[in-house]
């Protein structure tokens, strides 16, 4: 499956890319971190089921600029009105994150849980990696994403291991590697077990360092598939 990740500066140009958006993928992430007062009832209403909602701090690679009290209040706000899924950084704090899982629950469960750690310096040992899958899986995550830097190609097969492993435990994931290097885990994950792989929109529009187009997602898991 694939995600399509937008990250707009206004309200305008987020309906924009949304109806851009949603007709290619399975999935659409709505980065709302560029958007200083989000219009969320307006964009959910193009397409909730499918919508996942992020407000990425700036030490996990975000633009949020204002207060951490703000910023969780729009992830309520999404669990309220129904998203596909929300994303929160497992380094909110087990207090934050609690109380974001306390409010999927309480809507019934429509909203999904993701609980995240970005590693924008590297990619860890598998040991290290694995006690991030864990840590987020105890916070309540319905999904786990670990993303990390790779440095070295080799580095993606690290990130690639947790995902059957992750498997094994029940839990559903999203694991890759992000920059140049790392654009072979992004195409390998969703066959090796992710639930997604992230995709840009169009060159030029990449939310983080690697990410392919989804184009170029599809042309590439079309002839794997064939």
């Amino acid at each position: 499956m694939i995600c399509i990740s937008v990250v707009p500066a206004t309200n305008e140009e987020a309906l924009s890319l949304l109806g851009r958006a949603l007709p290619l993928a399975e999935l659409v992430e709505l980065r709302i971190d560029r958007i200083e007062a989000p219009a969320l009832p307006m964009l959910l209403h193009a397409g909730r089921e499918r919508i996942v909602v992020t407000n990425r701090r700036r030490d996990e690679g975000g633009f949020f600029a204002s207060c951490e009290t703000r910023r969780l209040e729009r992830l309520h706000e999404a669990v309220e009105l129904g998203a596909r899924f929300v994303d929160i950084e497992a380094r909110t704090g087990s207090r934050a994150v609690g109380r974001l899982a306390d409010a999927v629950r309480s809507h019934g469960g429509r909203t999904r849980l993701i609980v995240s750690h970005h590693d924008l310096a590297g990619t860890p040992s598998a040991r290290t990696l694995a006690a991030r899958v864990k840590a987020c899986r105890a916070l309540g995550a319905d999904v786990v994403k670990i993303v990390t830097l790779a440095n070295r190609a080799e580095d993606n097969l690290r990130v690639l291991e947790i995902l059957p492993q992750a498997r094994e435990m029940g839990q559903d994931i999203v694991a890759f590697c992000m920059g140049e290097l790392g654009r072979l885990s992004r195409v390998a994950a969703p066959l090796l077990g992710s639930c997604w792989s992230y995709a840009s929109l169009e060159k030029g529009a990449a939310s983080a360092p690697g990410q392919l187009t989804v184009a170029e997602m599809r042309a590439v898991l079309g002839m794997l598939h064939s």
